[in-house]
């Protein structure tokens, strides 16, 4: 009787659910077969275009979903969205009307919508452009230049406002007033004459100093030391403040790779000695990475290539690199390739801006033309000059096994190499414009009997995109190459140049 009851009850639950959806269905204010006109009388169409994204109420016709208090709510919402993109153009005098069945949508009750909407009707009158009478952003900080629209006569667009009012604030706090502010804004629209009055007033606040980075700890602290944190981003304390210096040391910080993010900001008053400091939150990276890959090329047969990478190797963002290669397996290019290699980068050694590296290496190539056994080991600098040029330059010891047309020999060199990249691409991964310049140079000398000399080497590359589209990018590439002051036997078999490249 429980179990018969109990089925009785939920049979009669599922009836009275079903019963209340049914009528929610029937009773809900359906939007589906709204129409909706935006129009706005001797406008240009590129403006209608702009209303026509910024209203809620097109949007939101378009959803299957949408009900009557959806749609007269987005009409609703429209007054300020409209009347922003009329504020945008200099459109200070405009008139909004927006009719839900023939009724002002600001007239009809929120919470009142109708059973049923057929039609929306929006209009937009634009009315005359305001000009600027007044436009002036003061004190400035020597040297800052307002927009060069933001002048008396010129079309008073409300973003040339914000933006005139950012560069002044910009302005100062690049002068190394970092608590920069509006003090005061005066903005009268005179309708008559259709003029736009704007005055504002800046409050540059005192000149600050940089004092400390405090290290902001998170649930989970980062396993990178606090003060190889400071010296990673290389905070200028004591100096006078820059907001690019902050830039360049939260960027010297994600350049560590040690971090999965960072973030840099002001503290919220200065000290009392005139510094102010710096907070900076990180988020560590997971220490440990492993990759593989796989390539067929019907000429170098399979290639299995892998790697293991540590980004935290003694708790100061040490960074460890392990790469394995085997290439050449079922291919016709002279036997199979062996590569196992080894680099520990240290940032911020010496300066903020400066790298540390040791590296070791051994290979065997089996090329057509030659075969080398190659142990190396050495270390370097690398320093980055700025987010475009970068360079590295070390010392190595290079011990080669060849064999080739002129038989086997065994060299030894101390290698010297250096390289400097330029790189101004848009997306290193997928360029459409910008140029890419890398030139090196490896002057080295020989240990035994072999003599010494030096490879230079410069690629170039280059990209444009055609068409507002970019659908089509040419890219064009270009190398040279040459080893001078050295007799073919004394240099190492890969550092020369072949027919067909090098």
């Amino acid at each position: 009787m429980v179990s018969a009851g109990g089925a009785v009850v939920r049979e009669w639950s599922a009836r009275i659910v079903l019963v209340i959806v049914a009528l929610t269905a029937l009773t809900t204010p359906s939007a589906h077969a709204a129409e909706v006109s935006l129009s706005a009388p001797r406008a240009p169409e590129k403006f209608t275009e702009r209303l026509r994204a910024a209203s809620l109420t097109v949007s939101e016709v378009a959803r299957e979903d949408s009900t009557a208090q959806d749609l007269l709510a987005a009409a609703q919402a429209d007054y300020a969205r409209l009347l922003s993109v009329l504020y945008a153009e200099g459109y200070y005098g405009g008139i909004i009307s927006i009719r839900v069945d023939g009724q002002e949508a600001a007239d009809i009750p929120p919470l009142s919508a109708p059973d049923e909407i057929g039609q929306v009707a929006i209009e937009v009158v634009r009315g005359a452009g305001f000009r600027f009478g007044v436009a002036e952003v003061t004190p400035l900080a020597p040297g800052t230049r307002l927009p060069g629209k933001f002048l008396s006569g010129e079309l008073a667009k409300a973003g040339l406002i914000a933006e005139a009012t950012q560069t002044g604030i910009e302005g100062w706090r690049s002068a190394g007033h970092a608590k920069a502010r509006v003090d005061a804004k005066d903005i009268v629209a005179n309708h008559p004459r259709a003029r736009l009055d704007a005055r504002i007033a800046l409050d540059p606040g005192p000149r600050l100093r940089f004092g400390a980075l405090r290290i902001t700890e998170g649930d989970r602290p980062s396993r990178v030391r606090a003060a190889r944190i400071r010296e990673i981003a290389g905070l200028p304390t004591g100096r006078v403040f820059s907001p690019g210096e902050v830039d360049d040391a939260a960027n010297r910080l994600r350049r560590s790779g040690a971090f999965r993010s960072v973030r840099l900001s002001e503290a919220e008053a200065a000290n009392a000695d005139g510094t102010l400091d710096i907070d900076a939150r990180v988020s560590d990276a997971k220490r440990r990475r492993v990759g593989v890959g796989a390539e067929l090329s019907s000429l170098e047969g399979v290639t299995l290539s892998g790697f293991w990478l540590h980004r935290n190797l003694f708790g100061g963002a040490e960074r460890l690199r392990i790469d394995a290669l085997i290439g050449g397996i079922g291919g016709d290019s002279g036997g199979e390739d062996f590569r196992l290699g080894a680099r520990v980068d240290r940032p911020a050694t010496f300066t903020p801006d400066t790298g540390a590296f040791l590296l070791a290496d051994v290979e065997e190539r089996n090329e057509p033309d030659y075969r080398e056994r190659k142990a190396e080991i050495g270390g370097g600098l690398t320093h980055v000059f700025s987010d475009e040029l970068s360079a590295e330059a070390g010392v190595t010891f290079r011990f080669s096994e060849i064999t080739d047309d002129l038989g086997k020999r065994e060299v030894q060199h101390l290698l010297f190499p250096a390289s400097a990249t330029w790189d101004r691409r848009d997306d290193p991964l997928n360029p459409t414009e910008g140029l890419y310049l890398e030139l090196g140079i490896t002057p080295f000398a020989g240990l035994d009997q072999g003599g010494g000399g030096a490879r230079f080497y410069a690629d170039l590359r280059d990209y444009l995109t055609l068409g507002d589209a970019g659908r089509f990018t040419l890219a064009g590439r270009a190398q040279l190459g040459s080893v001078a002051g050295a007799g073919i036997v004394d240099v190492p078999a890969d550092m020369l140049f072949y027919s067909g490249g090098a």
